[in-house]
């Protein structure tokens, strides 16, 4: 019995294996009426920077999360460089934070006089790595920022085992994933403080707006004080309240109330929409299992950690198992069958001119050794993993239904390309 040859790839003439429309597949946010009025309703009274309506909102937060206090912010990285205050940060300090990330994971400590200080991260993953943390930790550490990257969960166990017996804040950066779950707990819980964006690409899309949470008062107080002039009124703290009147931070983080009351309405469903999406997401990875040089970024089933929303869906690119075969080729050869599969992530921060070089306050030397004890600088070479993961990970399509027959073409595409399983040797091409 002669076997059926495989159908020739789309890159070079064969059918696509992606012929579905995919309708509203990837459409998000899903704004509907309720969140239209909810923001008209602002709108018309003229309360767009009032905080009625985003204490409300934080509150809510809160409950969710099974925390005391909430804080609104006009972005993720004011949230962020109010939590790093908050925790202590200060001239000369040094914050710990995985190079693979977004820049407002780390940057803003420089403008606390304090540095970034970069670990690597784990392959599989790609959050920070708690042994390389461990190598990184001085008498300077005073935070270790961890991101839930991609909105796969940090291992926090390790992280706290390492932070609290020192003394050190652990901050958690949210904004990849919001309701994800860490063995059983919600990520932004489990640290000092948690910091998140929920700008309108995030997985809960708000407009534009960031969220502190916190079971310590005195960290909830110092962000108030921070950026929050008009809000000093709910201060404890009596230095705090002598303080009062003036932001300490000389900013304003107030959170735009046209965000907060779609925020609302957003959070009202986001726990039952973010059930279908890990669904979804699952489900597409469930049938790529076992296919050679592809690996799934997720949890393991039965650990009782989620991803939240799948925010910036990523997968594990394994170029070994395809004969050297670059992401870059494979990628483009599963957008030609119709897939979405764009090589890469974030940059590596501690190659950027910006962390080696530039002089932001006019110190005379580079702002990130302006204040500190030592040069902590990385050059290439210091984080090994996050300086190759370009080549390691690609962005997936991020399915915010569970409709099977799309879902599958998807898979369909990856397996097609990577089961094909040809190619000529060192060259990088597809061929059959």
């Amino acid at each position: 019995m002669t076997a059926t040859a495989a159908p020739p790839l789309a890159i070079d003439g064969g059918p696509k294996a992606v012929r579905s429309d995919p309708g509203d597949m990837f459409r998000w946010p899903i704004v509907t009426e309720e969140d239209e009025q909810a923001v008209l309703e602002v709108l018309r009274a003229g309360k767009m920077s009032g905080t009625d309506i985003t204490q409300q909102f934080e509150r809510e937060f809160a409950e969710w999360h099974g925390v005391e206090y909430a804080l609104g912010h006009c972005n993720g990285t004011a949230a962020l460089v109010a939590a790093m205050w908050a925790c202590g940060v200060r001239r000369g300090d040094e914050v710990i934070a995985p190079s693979l990330t977004y820049w407002a994971s780390a940057v803003p400590a420089l403008s606390l006089g304090a540095t970034p200080v970069f670990a690597d991260v784990e392959r599989d993953t790609l959050c920070i790595d708690p042994a390389d943390v461990a190598r990184k930790i001085t008498s300077q550490t005073r935070a270790i920022v961890v991101v839930h990257y991609c909105g796969h969960p940090c291992d926090m166990d390790r992280i706290m085992a390492l932070a609290e017996p020192r003394g050190i804040q652990v901050i958690e950066d949210v904004s990849h994933a919001h309701g994800g779950l860490y063995k059983g707990r919600l990520v932004g819980t489990l640290g000092h403080v948690g910091a998140m964006s929920c700008m309108a690409g995030k997985s809960l899309a708000i407009g534009e707006g960031g969220m502190l949470l916190t079971r310590d008062r005195g960290i909830y107080e110092r962000a108030i004080a921070y950026g929050h002039y008009e809000r000093h009124a709910s201060l404890t703290d009596p230095e705090l309240k002598r303080l009062a009147g003036l932001p300490l931070g000389g900013v304003k983080h107030r959170m735009h109330q046209l965000s907060s009351a779609m925020g609302r309405v957003q959070l009202r469903y986001y726990r039952e929409r973010i059930v279908e999406i890990q669904r979804a997401m699952n489900y597409f990875w469930d049938l790529l299992e076992g296919t050679p040089g592809l690996r799934a970024h997720r949890p393991p089933k039965g650990s009782g950690s989620t991803m939240g929303g799948w925010y910036a869906a990523h997968g594990l690119y394994r170029p070994e198992e395809l004969n050297g075969l670059p992401l870059a080729k494979f990628a483009e050869a599963v957008r030609a069958e119709g897939g979405i599969c764009n090589p890469g992530c974030n940059f590596a921060l501690h190659l950027h001119p910006v962390l080696n070089e530039a002089d932001i306050y006019g110190d005379g030397q580079p702002t990130r050794i302006a204040h500190g004890a030592r040069d902590v600088r990385q050059g290439p070479g210091s984080l090994p993993v996050t300086e190759q993961m370009q080549g390691w990970v690609y962005g997936i399509p991020w399915f915010k239904h569970y409709r099977p027959e799309i879902i599958e073409e998807h898979a369909a595409a990856y397996r097609k390309v990577a089961g094909s399983g040809m190619r000529e040797a060192g060259s990088g091409v597809l061929v059959r």
